[in-house]
């Protein structure tokens, strides 16, 4: 059992040289970047940049008093759990997460940039 153990960590050990050698990013970077590009399309569905009806896909939160930014989103409850993998379900609770004081809601180019000061790695999920 020790020899397969040493066998498994010598491995470990070869494919990540292997990934810093030929530049490769991590499955938890990749995740980081579908987080950012997820918000990026939120920002342009709720400021109305692309041709999706934002009503198909969110609404607007009715809690006035909220912490943070004023476009706080609500996404109705659903009683399957295959829909929490969703676009809009997934999206919802990083995206209110969002601190006022370090994204600009003003543009797209400002906004894009306001994302990469934001850790965003307390929203990744390991399945």
């Amino acid at each position: 059992m020790l020899r397969i153990r040493c066998r498994a960590a010598r491995q470990l050990d070869t494919v990540l040289d292997m990934i810093h050698k030929l530049n490769l990013t991590t499955l938890e970077l990749r995740r980081l970047y579908l987080v950012y590009y997820d918000l990026v399309m939120c920002y342009k569905i709720v400021f109305n940049i692309v041709a999706l009806e934002f009503s198909e896909f969110f609404a607007r939160s009715t809690y006035l008093s909220t912490r943070g930014h004023s476009h706080k989103l609500h996404v109705n409850h659903t009683r399957t759990n295959i829909r929490y993998n969703y676009f809009a379900c997934r999206v919802v609770k990083v995206w209110n997460s969002l601190p006022a004081n370090i994204v600009d809601f003003s543009s797209l180019c400002r906004f894009r940039p306001s994302l990469r000061n934001i850790d965003f790695s307390e929203f990744l999920t390991v399945q």
